[in-house]
């Protein structure tokens, strides 16, 4: 097997990641100047990743923002990506991304533009500024928006299929693991939560080629399970 240290694996650059988790999130928390909104499914994001509210004439927010000066408002908006199977500690990333709301223009209705000042990515690697030329150019993971069905369904009707992939892992995965549970998955390969009494340990295995969407996913994982070699290693949120 190969691991980190022989060669760079492929993976999502950060604009992918922020784009991965907006492709995802269906809510989001606002905070504008003395007031704070928690927003269901009342944002969209279109092209070059621009963010757009959708509030009501009448909410606190829309009413806020009519009356900004200058006609916008400094915001800052924060989406936190969540595990979709049930790990102990579910939250993978935060997003905050801070700018302005105005107007959305003619023919918009009563929707709210965010004009972008910064976008920040934090994980268990770290955080990190990420470019706004680079989140603008940047798009979504394409298995991002199937990936909570998938890893779902993996958890629920093939837990035979898990166990086999954590075996992947050999004797450089440490002893005592407890449960494991899939954590995550892109077009680059799979991500597993090793769970132990205390703490736990997250393991990437990458698959043989890289997948377009959910079906070359599946056979990709089945590709992994009869690959005598595949390169693999421990993520940064290993826990002790």
């Amino acid at each position: 097997m190969s691991t980190a240290a022989d060669t760079a694996l492929p993976e999502q650059s950060p604009a992918e990641q922020v784009r991965s988790v907006l492709a995802r999130a269906v809510s989001l928390s606002l905070t504008t100047d003395g007031q704070e909104y928690d927003l269901i499914g009342m944002h969209s994001v279109g092209s070059k990743g621009r963010i757009t509210l959708h509030p009501s004439t009448d909410s606190p927010l829309a009413v806020q923002a009519a009356a900004a000066p200058r006609g916008s408002l400094a915001a800052l908006l924060e989406f936190t990506d969540i595990a979709p199977t049930a790990l102990r500690d579910r939250v993978r990333a935060r997003v905050t991304i801070s700018g302005w709301l105005a107007p959305g223009g003619a023919g918009d209705g009563d929707t709210l533009r965010l004009d972008l000042a910064r976008v920040t990515l934090r994980t268990a690697a770290g955080s990190r500024d990420v470019a706004l030329d680079e989140f603008a150019l940047a798009d979504p993971d394409p298995l991002a928006v199937e990936e909570a069905a998938m890893l779902t369904h993996l958890c629920d009707a093939h837990e035979d299929m898990v166990a086999d992939l954590v075996v992947l892992a050999g004797s450089r995965l440490p002893h005592g693991v407890v449960r494991t549970l899939p954590l995550a998955v892109d077009r680059y390969g799979i991500s597993l939560r090793c769970e132990y009494r205390e703490g736990h340990c997250d393991l990437r295995l990458l698959f043989p080629a890289t997948a377009r969407d959910a079906a070359e996913a599946g056979e990709q994982v089945r590709r992994l399970l009869t690959t005598p070699r595949c390169a693999h290693q421990r993520h940064p949120s290993t826990r002790p």
